[in-house]
């Protein structure tokens, strides 16, 4: 009987958890799917309603879709991702900026680490592409410290070409591809 119980529950929480399903949008926006529980919908409503959390802003379990696109563009710490041009790893001045308030956050905040994610388009080789994620991490990694980010709270990474964000095959596409995340 017990065995049938914990069947049970595996099988329960496979359903709540296949129904709060989340997909990712083009330009970063998250789209989460409404569950349709009827129990765990009413209390998440209860609780939202409660906390000042419109019932529209939940589903079951209180997942809050969240839009990447919504941070306040003129807020540089919103931004997370720093994006080159074609073959460069040359700092834009608005990725300069993004770049500096997050050095000044994190020389603020010495527990803090970060991890620099260095990414290329498609074009050009595998190795060439690595070496030009690198360089560009290396880029923003350097202004860190320059500006007062501790040395061994970051760390970089390259992908190169190897985990794209757009599939397409057009500047637009190869454009967000060319980037360097920031992630702490």
């Amino acid at each position: 009987m017990r065995r049938f119980g914990t069947v049970f529950l595996v099988l329960f929480l496979g359903v709540v958890l296949a129904g709060c399903a989340a997909t990712k949008k083009k330009g970063g926006e998250v789209e989460v799917e409404d569950a349709t529980i009827s129990d765990t919908t009413d209390a998440a409503s209860t609780d939202a309603a409660s906390s000042g959390i419109s019932s529209e802003d939940t589903t079951a379990g209180e997942i809050i879709a969240i839009s990447e696109d919504s941070t306040d563009l003129d807020d540089p710490l919103g931004q997370r991702v720093i994006y080159f041009d074609f073959d460069s790893s040359n700092l834009t001045p608005e990725a300069q900026r993004v770049v500096e308030a997050h050095a000044q956050y994190l020389a603020g905040n010495p527990g803090m680490a970060v991890v620099l994610e260095g990414h290329a388009d498609e074009r050009g080789t595998r190795e060439y592409n690595l070496a030009l994620g690198e360089h560009r991490a290396n880029t923003v990694n350097e202004i860190l410290q320059g500006l007062g980010v501790a040395p061994d709270a970051i760390r970089t990474i390259s992908y190169g070409e190897e985990r794209p964000v757009s599939m397409g095959q057009d500047e637009s596409a190869w454009s967000l591809n060319r980037r360097v995340e920031i992630l702490y």
